[in-house]
């Protein structure tokens, strides 16, 4: 990695580091933040999407100012958010959670909201925010019942994800596939790009 700048993924998402992975990139560091995602007061999902992915950042370059191998890189932060209208179905954690979750998308359209933040080393800060509209087919007790014994659902937000047996449940999606898996790829890799960071190295490196 030497003569290349350094980047630094402040999240903990398996999910956000095999699509920075899958466009040739592995960051330098993983540096997971805690904030807080509780929704405020009437925010909507898109509001929320934004303020969370700049407050992660804001906790990540308070991290890197602490710690002398994260200075002078690049940081990247997201927050993905499910939206049905002005509800924001979250991250479930529980059965009734996630049962509750997926009956609300059965049958149809909702938006997934990421916001993406990044840090230059030279101190800028650059934002995005990406929508997709995804549409569910009407789901049979069978269905429902399959999904929610597979355990897929935990710990997502809307209770599922696309990349895996819920991608049989989507009748149509309009926009970025990767944004609804979590990270969307063409913002994220365009926004590195404009501020300096050298996307394509790798790439150089694989014949």
């Amino acid at each position: 990695m030497t003569g290349r700048p350094k980047l630094v993924l402040a999240s903990g998402s398996p999910r956000r580091l095999q699509l920075l992975q899958q466009a040739g990139i592995e960051p330098d560091h993983l540096t997971p933040v805690n904030a807080d995602e509780t929704p405020q007061k009437g925010e909507q999902p898109r509001s929320l999407a934004k303020r969370l992915a700049k407050e992660k950042l804001a906790l990540a370059q308070e991290n890197a100012a602490r710690s002398p191998e994260l200075q002078g890189g690049f940081i990247v932060t997201a927050d993905t958010v499910v939206g049905l209208g002005r509800r924001i179905l979250p991250k479930v954690d529980t059965l009734d959670e996630a049962s509750m979750s997926l009956r609300l998308l059965s049958g149809r359209s909702h938006r997934v909201y990421t916001g993406v933040s990044l840090l230059t080393p030279k101190g800028a800060v650059r934002h995005r925010l990406v929508e997709t509209r995804v549409r569910f087919k009407r789901l049979s007790r069978d269905e429902l019942e399959a999904y929610l014994a597979s355990g897929e659902w935990r710990g997502k937000a809307g209770a599922y994800a696309i990349q895996g047996l819920a991608g049989s449940f989507v009748v149509k999606l309009v926009g970025s596939y990767t944004n609804v898996v979590g990270l969307p790829l063409y913002e994220t890799i365009s926004l590195l790009v404009g501020e300096g960071y050298p996307v394509h190295f790798n790439w150089l490196n694989k014949a």
